[in-house]
């Protein structure tokens, strides 16, 4: 008989064991106590949130959220709504963007030097990937100051974690060019590095950045497409082009798409 069944035929726990993890629960416990207690240092926080599924928030995260001076958010609207979601409805919030980003960052690295935290945050996911907010570390790191990863949720890391081969290395293709001339260049370009490639883009070029791929790297290419990830509605694609293209239509959705080699 092996030892676990052993230990679970007894009906108890042998002597000195904690099965249930009872200590480091309470271990746990007694550090976010410590957390909430103690006072937030200056700072910029870049705080990641959920990109589909509200409970992928961290506690980590929450604290924060809940504790800094202002909020620094692209726009208000879809910001304050998430946050009234996570039960958050009583911090400043700050919109930094592509237009005032330049003016902004400066007075904002000041305030931190003066002593006021702040938490930097994207609509989902983890911030300044694809967004603004280089500028505001940029001027803060300048200063010498602290800009702290509060890590979370990415579609990114979500969709890699899902493959069914083996990944040592790949290329990140990001966001390609929006002309459809342009964003074939940088295909035939990517497509000379023989690697895994991931691409990403807004939901409504999807069909029209999977035809760019068919044409490049030909329909019979292998490839997975994450849609949707952690929403009620996410589906794993894998195929070639031209069977994920079939499968998909004319659908938009949010996604990250990985090209293999």
């Amino acid at each position: 008989m092996s030892r676990f069944a052993d230990d679970g035929a007894s009906g108890a726990a042998p002597a000195g064991t904690d099965p249930l993890g009872q200590g480091l629960v309470r271990r746990i416990a007694d550090q976010l106590a410590r957390l909430e207690s103690a006072p937030l240092a200056p700072g910029l926080y870049l705080v990641a949130t959920p990109i589909g599924n509200l409970q992928d928030i961290t506690l980590r995260a929450l604290d924060i959220l809940k504790t800094v001076d202002a909020i620094i958010c692209e726009e208000i609207r879809p910001a304050s709504t998430l946050l009234k979601r996570l039960g958050i409805s009583d911090r400043p919030l700050i919109e930094l963007n592509e237009h005032n980003e330049k003016e902004k960052a400066p007075e904002i690295a000041i305030r931190i030097a003066r002593g006021e935290s702040f938490a930097l945050i994207s609509d989902c996911g983890t911030p300044i990937f694809a967004d603004p907010g280089a500028a505001l570390i940029y001027e803060t790191s300048l200063l010498e100051l602290p800009v702290v990863p509060i890590p979370g949720a990415s579609s990114l890391m979500a969709a890699l974690s899902i493959l069914d081969v083996r990944l040592d290395q790949y290329i990140f293709g990001g966001f390609l060019p929006r002309q459809p001339e342009r964003r074939q260049q940088e295909l035939q370009r990517l497509r000379a590095l023989r690697m895994p490639i991931v691409l990403m883009d807004t939901p409504y070029r999807m069909a029209s950045l999977l035809e760019d791929v068919g044409r490049v790297f030909g329909d019979g290419l292998r490839i997975t497409l994450a849609l949707d990830l952690t929403s009620p509605g996410e589906q794993i694609l894998r195929g070639s082009v031209h069977e994920v293209r079939r499968l998909i239509g004319n659908r938009k959705a949010e996604f990250v798409l990985i090209l293999h080699s």
